[in-house]
């Protein structure tokens, strides 16, 4: 049996798809503290990038860092949302897919924050 959801091409799949896109982003949003409280900090720290990178390379590693964390955060709420959708009991698999997820996110904060430090230390500490 064919999926009757793909079958779509050209421009109606890119709308369709921007569609889905910019739902999932509303849904993220208006549904995850996290990721809303990582959206207002790239609000600010995008616009930052532009101003302590010294060339396009040391922008792209600033505004690449935030966005990750943002990617990472939105693949940590699929991953909890479907684990939800199997069921709220307490399960060892389902903890351990939602402890890996929130790692994940773990690891993105981190590589941003130590490249954000790193590009603050030399731009003002050296």
């Amino acid at each position: 049996m064919t999926n009757p959801y793909k079958g779509r091409t050209g421009l109606d799949r890119i709308a369709r798809a921007a569609g889905y896109s910019l739902n999932g982003l509303r849904i993220a949003y208006q549904g995850e503290s996290a990721f809303r409280q990582e959206a207002w900090a790239a609000v600010l720290l995008l616009p930052a990038a532009l101003w302590l990178g010294r060339n396009w390379i040391e922008i792209a590693l600033l505004a690449g860092s935030v966005m990750l964390v943002l990617i990472v955060e939105l693949l940590n709420s699929g991953i909890e949302a479907a684990i939800d959708r199997v069921g709220y009991d307490l399960h060892d698999l389902s903890k351990r897919a939602k402890d890996l997820a929130s790692a994940a996110v773990l690891m993105a904060l981190l590589l941003c924050a130590g490249i954000w430090v790193a590009a603050l230390w030399q731009r003002f500490g050296a």
